[in-house]
C-alpha cells in the first residue's frame, strides 16, 4: 500500500449520540492515512484501529426519515425481489442497522429473515413482518455460519471492516455448497470520492474504500461469480450481486470495471485537488463570516463530521439541522455543534444552509420554503 492522503486527529465515531457538548468535544480521535494498492486498486486507512470504534445502541445511522431515501430503499427492494424471485424465502442481512431494509424485503416478498447488528433497537422496530424476523445484536462472524439463507445482503457495512478479504472469505465458507445463494453488497463508490475530491466521505469508521474493479476482484478471489456491478443513488453507492461457484471459474472482467491506470492517476493527483477544494470551502465560510451571515448545516451524520472537522476550525457554524428526531439535542463530535430539528430554523432564520448531500437539495429546499425560509443553498 502506498500512502497518499493523511488527516490527523479526526473523531473515531461520527454517528454516536453525545448528550453534552463537553462529551462530544472530548471524544477520542484517531488518524486517517489512506493507502492505495497498485495491484487491485483497493484503498484503506492504514492507521485504522478497530478498538477505537463503537457500534452500539447509541449509534444513530438511519437515513429512513427522508422521502428521497425511502423511495430509493423501496425501489431497491422491489428490484432485488423481482430479479431474484425472492418470495417465501429466507433472507439474512449483515449490518441491518435499525432493520428497515430487512423489513421491506420481508413485507414485500412474504419472506422470513435474520438481521445482525449491534446497534439494532427492538423498541424502535415496527413492521407487519416482525413475527417472521429475528435480530441478533452482534457482529456477523464465523460463529454464525449455521445460519443459511437464499439471499444474503449487506448494505453500507463492508467499508467499516478492515480485513475485508478475511470477512468475505468467512462469508463464502459459511455458504459452502449452497451454490444457489445470492449475495448483495452495497458500499460507497470510491471512484467518485477520489475523482470529485469528496473529502466529506472520508472519515474514520470508513476504513475500506472500493472502486468497481477492486470490489469485483475481492469477490472473485473469494470464490464468487459477479452477476451485476453498478452504481446508483447519484453514483454515490456501488452495488454488487454475486453467486458462489464451485472451483475457480469466477467469470470475466466486466465492462464497468475501471482501468487501474485511470485510478492511479486520480490517486496521484488527489492530495493537490482535494486541498484546493477544501480551501475553496474555507474561503466560502470566511466570506460568509465577514458578512455576519448565519450558517447552518443540513445533515448531522458522518459527512457533517468530516466537513466540520476539515473546514470549520473556529466553530463559526453553531448548528446542524436534521430530520431524524433521534439526533436532536445531541452534539457533533470534536467540533461540538448542536443538532437541532428543522423547526428550530424558523426562529434562527439562517442566511445560508449547507446541504451535506446534494441528492437531498430539492427535498431540503422544499422543507425550508414550507417554513417560510429562503436562505442561500450550498451543497457538497
Amino acid at each position: 500500500m502506498t500512502s497518499f492522503y493523511r488527516v490527523p486527529s479526526v473523531p473515531t465515531n461520527s454517528c454516536l449520540q453525545f448528550d453534552t457538548v463537553e462529551e462530544a468535544m472530548s471524544y477520542p480521535c484517531g488518524d486517517i492515512d489512506l493507502g492505495f494498492c497498485d495491484g487491485c486498486g483497493f484503498i484503506s486507512n492504514m492507521a485504522f484501529d478497530a478498538a477505537l470504534t463503537e457500534y452500539s445502541s447509541r449509534y444513530e445511522e438511519t437515513q429512513g426519515y427522508s422521502p428521497v431515501f425511502q423511495k430509493f430503499h423501496h425501489d431497491l427492494a422491489d428490484r432485488l425481489l423481482q430479479r431474484h424471485r425472492l418470495t417465501n424465502r429466507r433472507i439474512l442481512e449483515i449490518g441491518c442497522g435499525k432493520g428497515e431494509f430487512l423489513a421491506l424485503l420481508s413485507e414485500m416478498g412474504n419472506n422470513e429473515g435474520i438481521g445482525f447488528d449491534p446497534g439494532y433497537r427492538d423498541e424502535r422496530f415496527e413492521s407487519d413482518a416482525k413475527g417472521r424476523l429475528t435480530f441478533i445484536k452482534d457482529f456477523y462472524s464465523e460463529k454464525y455460519a449455521k445460519y443459511s439463507a437464499d439471499f444474503i445482503c449487506c448494505k453500507m457495512t463492508l467499508e467499516h471492516i478492515h480485513a475485508t478479504a478475511d470477512f468475505i472469505g468467512t462469508l463464502r465458507a459459511s455458504i459452502g455448497d449452497d451454490l444457489d445463494t445470492i449475495v448483495f453488497f452495497q458500499v460507497p463508490e470510491a471512484m467518485r470520492i477520489i475523482r470529485d475530491c469528496a473529502f466529506e466521505d472520508i472519515y474514520y469508521e470508513h476504513c475500506s474504500y472500493f472502486s468497481p474493479g477492486s470490489l469485483a476482484s475481492l469477490f472473485r478471489r473469494a470464490g464468487f461469480r459477479i452477476l451485476d456491478l453498478s452504481t446508483e443513488y447519484d453514483d454515490q453507492y456501488l452495488t454488487i450481486e454475486a453467486q458462489p461457484v464451485d472451483g475457480t471459474d469466477t467469470g470475466v472482467r466486466l465492462a464497468n470495471e475501471e482501468s487501474l491506470d485511470d485510478l492511479r492517476s486520480l490517486v496521484a493527483t488527489f492530495p493537490a485537488r482535494s486541498s484546493k477544494k477544501i480551501n475553496e470551502w474555507r474561503h466560502t465560510l470566511a466570506t460568509l463570516q465577514q458578512d455576519d451571515a448565519r450558517v447552518v448545516l443540513w445533515g448531522s451524520g458522518s459527512k457533517a463530521v468530516s466537513f466540520l472537522t476539515t473546514v470549520d476550525s473556529d466553530r463559526y457554524i453553531e448548528y446542524a439541522a436534521d430530520i431524524n428526531p433521534h439526533r436532536h439535542d445531541h452534539y457533533i463530535p470534536k467540533t461540538g455543534q448542536r443538532i437541532v430539528a428543522p423547526e428550530f430554523l424558523k426562529e434562527y432564520r439562517p442566511d445560508a444552509v449547507i446541504v451535506m448531500n446534494r441528492i437531498y437539495t430539492n427535498e431540503i429546499t422544499a422543507d425550508l420554503n414550507a417554513m417560510g425560509l429562503s436562505p442561500t443553498i450550498l451543497a457538497l
